[in-house]
């Protein structure tokens, strides 16, 4: 289904354009910014929350022009009508409907597609990251010129609060491993509340379905050498658990973790292969060199064998009747490292090939686009 089967809501009016510093902005007009607003099943919390939204977005009027995209990705709870009723008192809050549920990564990519500001910022409907964070969003990737900022509780100055234990473990841990396949410093590549220079994550041509569109999202941005900024943030559930006991966490353990692993597996594809097989390795020649040591002890024993074929098949044969485990062992990790080792060299080559195609495809994409714009 294309994504403007699914909506019922749409924004078509264009606005005018001129060029400053490099971007396209209204004349006369600060900047516009569109919040992206995922959800889900939570209609005990929409109206609440999207007024909350609007109210701090209101306070930012002096420095930006805003609307909210919000989307419902196939919510059975009511939310979308709740949502649908909140927006019909606000001329730039928009909303738009997936008739079923598609995962974050569609939902996100979806509402890319009908943003119109000039940044993007995208918001948890829960607020477990407090509105406040818009602004320094929006003001760090103003000053620094980044692609994309990134709110982490995991760097310094930031932290972490009404998580419950298990799922703030697996948050902690994805980012870790994340953070040291990926090239760069960033101590958080799962989060979603973030700020985009709209121009730039339309290139990307993001393919994720479900939550790993944040670590594509990055991984792509990389290679693009795209600018990448972190700011220190604070993650509460407190207004999330305060919603009641019938609300759920929208994350699935096993597909998140799973995605992890995938999104790891593209940073650095090796580490999967020639890591292990280095252990296996290193195992191998270990085993190895006790069989080694058996051989040559029966081999001391057949002197009376003066051919030295006759010699050593006699003392491999009576070495390998008395620790058939260590030959069988030790040949096998062999053989296994050798072919971890070996796709490892492959997918790293692969990896390579895939950028090098990325760049190309982002290239011409970015040069048809400003044809298309300088064409009369």
């Amino acid at each position: 289904m294309s994504t403007m089967d699914s909506t019922t809501r749409t924004e078509t009016q264009s606005i005018p354009l001129r060029s400053g510093k490099g971007r396209m902005e209204p004349p006369g007009a600060e900047p516009l910014v569109s919040v992206v607003v995922p959800a889900f099943n939570e209609a005990a919390i929409v109206e609440k929350n999207l007024a909350a939204l609007c109210r701090y977005m209101e306070s930012l009027e002096d420095e930006y022009r805003w609307e909210i995209v919000f989307v419902n990705d196939g919510s059975s709870d009511g939310t979308g009508r709740l949502a649908e009723a909140f927006a019909r008192t606000r001329s730039n809050v928009h909303v738009l409907h997936h008739p079923q549920n598609f995962g974050l990564g569609q939902t996100l990519k979806f509402a890319f597609g009908h943003c119109r500001g000039e940044y993007i910022v995208t918001m948890d409907l829960d607020l477990s990251y407090s509105t406040d964070h818009i602004r320094r969003l929006l003001t760090r990737i103003r000053e620094t010129g980044a692609k994309v900022v990134v709110t982490s509780p995991y760097m310094e100055g930031g932290y972490i609060s009404n998580v419950p234990w298990l799922r703030r473990m697996l948050s902690v841990w994805a980012n870790r491993f994340l953070a040291a396949t990926a090239k760069g410093s960033l101590s958080t590549l799962t989060g979603m509340v973030r700020a985009y220079d709209a121009r730039f994550l339309r290139t990307l041509n993001l393919r994720a379905m479900g939550m790993e569109i944040n670590p594509e999202v990055i991984y792509k941005t990389m290679m693009l050498r795209g600018r990448i900024e972190e700011i220190p943030a604070h993650l509460d559930w407190r207004l999330q658990n305060a919603a009641g006991p019938k609300r759920k966490s929208s994350m699935r353990v096993v597909r998140h973790t799973m995605a992890t692993l995938l999104s790891g597996f593209l940073f650095k594809p090796f580490m999967f292969f020639i890591i292990p097989g280095l252990v296996l390795l290193v195992f191998s020649l270990y085993v190895n060199a006790w069989m080694v040591v058996h051989f040559l002890e029966e081999y001391q024993k057949f002197s009376q064998l003066t051919w030295f074929f006759s010699r050593a098949s006699a003392a491999v044969a009576t070495a390998y009747q008395q620790a058939p485990h260590t030959f069988f062992v030790g040949l096998m990790s062999l053989m296994l490292a050798i072919q971890f080792i070996s796709l490892g060299i492959l997918a790293l080559q692969s990896k390579r090939y895939f950028e090098e195609i990325f760049h190309l495809g982002t290239t011409i994409y970015r040069s048809t686009r400003d044809d298309g714009r300088t064409r009369p």
